[in-house]
């Protein structure tokens, strides 16, 4: 399965002649490569997977999101490992 998470960019710079920067994903900085969203600016949320910023969201977006993530994690959805749990064979 694919995730996606949104983040707020903190920081640009150019690394090996790419547009990176540095992304806050829910209190954890992370570094992403900007290259598909080259219009983003500091302070603008984005959708990153896999250290790629797919798309840029507006903070209402990317705050429902984060809500709904806190509320899958609350309900038990994922286990230990992050992982949503296999449904059950009958």
């Amino acid at each position: 399965m694919c995730l996606a998470i949104p983040g707020k960019l903190l920081e640009l710079f150019n690394e090996n002649g790419l547009k990176m920067g540095t992304v806050d994903v829910n209190g954890s900085k992370t570094r992403a490569c900007l290259e598909y969203v080259p219009e983003i600016q500091v302070g603008q949320y984005t959708i990153v997977h896999a250290g790629f910023a797919l798309k840029i969201i507006d903070e209402e977006e990317a705050a429902e999101s984060l809500k709904l993530w806190q509320e899958l994690i609350e309900s038990g959805a994922f286990d230990i490992e992050g992982e949503l749990p296999s449904p059950e064979l009958s």
